[in-house]
């Protein structure tokens, strides 16, 4: 621990690396609850994998066409993959109800080969993909700092404008669309937040292991309390904390910062989890979007209840 501080002093890298993963923490506690809320993991998880369309497209047009695209990232191009694909699982989620997995999986397979594919034509050996996959924390650069930091402010800034629509979502879908709520336009929204989440936490997890650090803080949050605004904070510090002391301990050992971070959180929420069993009228235990007493007007800035699964 003492010779990552040393280090620090001439390694600029070590504190982009802890700035990058509270960056990404300030994203995981926003939208995690609603992830976990919503029970949209499984979809997360593919918007992440068919960004690898969008990270292979990138390489490709940026060693085909260095004049026009040279300046063109991976992440650039992960990026651009999910949020054109947020919408499209918005929209199969409300129209496809049952066979959802099955169109979602062939949508996961598709832009992983694609990726694969663009990726296979580009002469040369790409490191950045492998970066994509499984994170990158030691190198965080300045100008990735940057794109971190506004991604983030992105996610907070729509979060914060789109919070009561959000909220009345997840306490019940049927009602807030009664009341008024563009109900699909709302899950456009929320799908777009999840989106650019991914795409902030693969420059620290990696593709392989976002899903972890996406998920499971909120989940940790969802045991811990039964309101939205505690959750997100309680969220938020299980992000900073996970992306941090890992980061630090396991510093010059053969452990891989990516996957200390992510079995360093497993460990958390396996440490919490018997906290919150399924007792009667436990509201964290009933699936979302249920209630236990009479309706509640989700608008209603009085509601405070959080439905967590």
């Amino acid at each position: 621990m003492t010779r990552f501080f040393a280090d620090a002093v001439v390694n600029p890298f070590l504190w982009t690396g802890l700035a990058a993963g509270l960056l990404a923490s300030v994203s995981c506690g926003v939208v995690g609850p609603y992830v976990v809320a919503r029970r949209l993991v499984f979809l997360a998880g593919a918007l992440a994998h068919i960004a690898i369309g969008g990270v292979g497209a990138a390489i490709y047009l940026a060693a085909a066409h260095p004049t026009l695209f040279g300046w063109l990232e991976p992440i650039h191009g992960g990026l651009a993959a999910a949020v054109v694909a947020a919408p499209v699982l918005a929209v199969l989620r409300h129209r496809l109800r049952e066979r959802l997995d099955t169109v979602v999986g062939a949508l996961w397979a598709v832009g992983m080969s694609i990726g694969i594919l663009l990726i296979k034509i580009t002469p040369g050996y790409h490191t950045e993909l492998m970066s994509y996959l499984f994170g990158n924390i030691s190198f965080v650069s300045r100008r990735d700092l940057v794109f971190l930091a506004v991604l983030s402010a992105v996610v907070v800034v729509v979060a914060t404008l789109f919070y009561r629509r959000f909220l009345a979502l997840c306490l019940d879908p049927e009602q807030a669309e009664l009341r008024g709520v563009p109900v699909l336009a709302t899950d456009v929204v929320l799908f777009l937040l999840i989106a650019t989440t991914v795409i902030v936490l693969t420059q620290i997890v990696g593709l392989i292991l976002v899903i972890a650090l996406l998920s499971l803080p909120a989940a940790i949050g969802a045991r811990l309390t039964t309101r939205l605004g505690p959750s997100m904070a309680v969220t938020f510090v299980v992000s900073a904390l996970a992306t941090t002391a890992p980061r630090i301990v396991v510093y010059g050992t053969p452990v891989s910062p990516e996957a200390a971070i992510v079995l360093a959180t497993a460990g958390l929420y396996l440490l919490v989890a018997p906290r919150g069993g399924d007792r009667p009228g436990d509201r964290r235990a009933l699936p979302a979007g249920r209630s236990v007493a009479a309706p509640q007007d989700p608008l209603s800035s009085r509601t405070n209840k959080f439905p967590f699964a």
